[in-house]
């Protein structure tokens, strides 16, 4: 809607000229119509559109959190194996934005995208509720032993469930570049009010969506654990349902930007990599300064962008209409090319975000967590922690830091969005330290009791040591995934918005991989002939403290990376159109 019905707009039709002002350039309503600032978008839209992605965190959340134990329990994975499929999942979760965003930009236009995207979401939790009440049908003979399932379902029904689980990746591809890209497409960056209030946008976005996340993880653990995972499953699958509900409820308030280019970005960005590279084969390598006073080169002719500046040229070296690529095309291109370190550098913290859904928590299940007598706090609620903890700092960032940062910056943002990114990886860093030394508490805590031999028995370590580690974790999230998605977002051309959320995105798509690949390297390195792996399915045995560390001495080599590409980083602050 936001491509379709732009382009048939007609401002002329406008009967009261002096009144032009009021009118959004660049932006209509969901008829096409010419949209009224004072009528449209700002904080009224984006409340809507927050309420969706609160409900699709809930409802994520609310399977991902505990998925380790699903898999573990009824599945009767191994830990190993079920923290590598966790992995795997998150990755394609987070991959599939590539697909959703290209679909948006292209075709569909955000506001339909995220419609059609939420209905898959429905249908997927659906499934998994259906697949979830089936398994516990037939597995309602197993024994269950302490996290370790006696019997395993029929393949059928493994397989059942992951189709339900990947259905479910699939509509968060198409959910997360979209919502949050059209929340800020909400707000004006031509009207001051609304460029400052967009900057807060980011901060309050994550707020809600990590109160929605807290509330799932509060809930929702609880009632998996100890009442029906059938339930557990099916609530997100209700609440999904009545944030699509919301969502089309702010549908008169929208305002849908207008496309200037038919031609899909993707397409055009993928011209121009085609084209140098056919350029770069056929011609000289170095780019004459006669050709670059010609013109053939755009107001930067640096060696880092030779390569993509031959798009501007003919095999020849000659210019010839309709078979080169438009200085503005080539600009796009090294838009997304120049944001590639970046990207690169923070793939370890992704490696690091990995951990909490999966071997913190299975930390926890071994620890003692009871409460009372007749209550034990599920041990993937602690990740509520990690949204508590968000929720508590960034209103703190918002209204107390960045007016102290900003007085000592000039920055009207206070930090800017690398600083904001670099300081997040300094605190994951913490959080590993932190985590190590915890596990090699828990550790020495069951040597002691001997407990070593014993999986089954709880560790006489009260799981409120875990606490700290879920804190940092969450107050680095506050610095590094926000500046993430404000950069990206940010730096990327006006119609390249949902592009530059799926990029970031994918730096968790393929960190989830890399975790994925590097248990199950050292599960295979150090397992095997006998011995227990690091990840072995008797924790007491493993020794998960050892792979805290090594992901510690991996984010300080990608810290020391990221702050060398940050510091040479020029931000773009050319809206390209």
């Amino acid at each position: 809607m936001d491509v379709s019905a732009a382009t048939g707009s007609n401002v002329s039709e406008i009967e009261a000229p002096f009144l032009v002002q009021d009118f959004v350039e660049g932006n209509v309503d969901y008829k096409g119509r010419p949209v009224k600032r004072s009528e449209s978008g700002g904080w009224r839209s984006a409340s809507f559109i927050i309420g969706v992605e609160i409900s699709e965190r809930f409802a994520y959340y609310g399977i991902s959190s505990n998925l380790i134990n699903y898999l573990t329990g009824p599945i009767g994975q191994s830990t190993a194996s079920a923290a590598a499929n966790v992995n795997a999942w998150y990755g394609a979760g987070s991959l599939f934005p590539l697909l959703g965003a290209f679909l948006a930009d292209s075709f569909l236009g955000r506001y339909r995208t995220i419609i059609v995207a939420s209905l898959i979401y429905i249908l997927g939790l659906g499934i998994l509720t259906l697949s979830a009440v089936l398994l516990s049908f037939n597995s309602s003979d197993c024994q269950d032993a302490g996290n370790i399932i006696a019997c395993s379902p029929p393949e059928i029904q493994i397989i059942f469930f992951f189709f339900a689980l990947y259905l479910v990746a699939l509509a968060q591809g198409g959910h997360k570049p979209c919502v949050q890209a059209f929340g800020a497409d909400q707000f004006d960056v031509q009207d001051p009010a609304e460029c400052k209030a967009k900057s807060s946008f980011f901060n309050w976005w994550y707020f809600g969506m990590c109160s929605g996340t807290m509330i799932a993880l509060s809930v929702l653990n609880y009632i998996q654990d100890n009442l029906s995972w059938g339930l557990g499953f099916g609530i997100p699958c209700i609440i999904m349902a009545v944030g699509l509900t919301v969502f089309l409820l702010g549908t008169t308030t929208y305002r849908f930007r207008v496309n200037s280019d038919e031609t899909s970005p993707f397409i055009r960005i993928g011209r121009v990599f085609l084209r140098a590279g056919r350029n770069w084969r056929t011609s000289s390598s170095a780019i004459s300064i006669e050709e670059e006073s010609q013109g053939f080169l755009p107001y930067q002719g640096s060696q880092q962008f030779k390569f993509l500046n031959k798009a501007l040229l003919t095999p020849n070296g000659s210019k010839e209409d309709g078979k080169v690529c438009s200085i503005n095309e080539v600009e796009e291109a090294k838009v997304v090319f120049r944001l590639f370190p970046i990207w690169a550098t923070c793939l370890v913290y992704a490696i690091v975000f990995s951990q909490p859904p999966t071997f913190f928590t299975k930390q926890g299940v071994t620890m003692d967590r009871s409460i009372s007598p007749s209550f034990e706090v599920p041990a993937a609620s602690l990740q509520s922690f990690i949204s508590l903890s968000i929720v508590v700092f960034i209103p703190i960032y918002d209204r107390v830091v960045v007016p102290i940062a900003r007085s000592i910056t000039g920055n009207s943002s206070g930090l800017t969005t690398l600083q904001r990114i670099g300081t997040g990886i300094v605190l994951s860093c913490l959080t590993m330290v932190i985590s190590a030394l915890v596990e090699m508490k828990r550790l020495e805590t069951a040597k002691a009791y001997g407990l070593v031999d014993k999986p089954k028995a709880t560790i006489p370590m009260s799981i409120v040591w875990l606490i700290p580690q879920y804190v940092l974790f969450g107050v680095s999230e506050s610095f590094t995934m926000v500046g993430l998605q404000e950069f990206f977002y940010d730096q990327m051309p006006s119609e390249l918005k949902s592009i530059g959320l799926s990029v970031y995105l994918s730096i968790f798509g393929i960190g989830s991989f890399l975790s994925s690949f590097l248990i199950s390297a050292i599960e295979k390195a150090t397992g095997g002939d006998g011995r227990d792996s690091w990840f072995s399915n008797n924790l007491n045995k493993g020794h998960l403290d050892y792979f805290y560390w090594l992901l510690t001495a991996l984010s300080t080599a990608s810290l020391i990376a990221f702050l060398y590409f940050a510091k040479s980083y020029i931000y773009n602050r050319r809206n390209i159109v």
